[in-house]
């Protein structure tokens, strides 16, 4: 049974910081693609970050270019965002999720009806 487990959302004062950890069970996440996705209230859900297979590419909103980094971290199937100069707006849930059907993709989307495995979510709010 695949099991996804966000954590490390938390409150912070805009332009901190923040690192999101994603782990991941029952499955082998090095080859699979992973995304991070966020929800804020009244809006859809977005696509901020995506990592193919290790090695492969990262692609990032828009809005978050040059902000967020994801990385696979050195414990196998953990993933990470880091998030610098974080503004209100960056306030969401946010998920991560796995998209089951990419082993060996060396490209990734950020469009949620491609993952088919998702956490329950962790909290991110920006505020003074």
């Amino acid at each position: 049974q695949v099991q996804v487990v966000e954590s490390g959302g938390g409150v912070v004062q805009p332009g901190g910081s923040l690192t999101l950890s994603c782990e991941v069970f029952g499955f082998f996440l090095e080859y699979y693609v992973v995304g991070w996705f966020r929800e804020a209230p009244g809006k859809e859900r977005e696509g901020v970050s995506c990592a193919s297979k290790r090695g492969g590419i990262s692609r990032y909103l828009d809005s978050v270019k040059g902000r967020f980094t994801i990385s696979r971290g050195n414990v196998k199937n953990t993933v990470y965002l880091q998030m610098n100069h974080l503004s209100p707006e960056d306030t969401a849930v946010y998920y991560c999720a796995v998209d089951g059907n990419s082993y060996g993709s060396s490209w990734c989307n950020l469009v949620s009806r491609e993952y088919n495995y998702w956490g329950q979510g962790t909290q991110v709010n920006v505020s003074s």
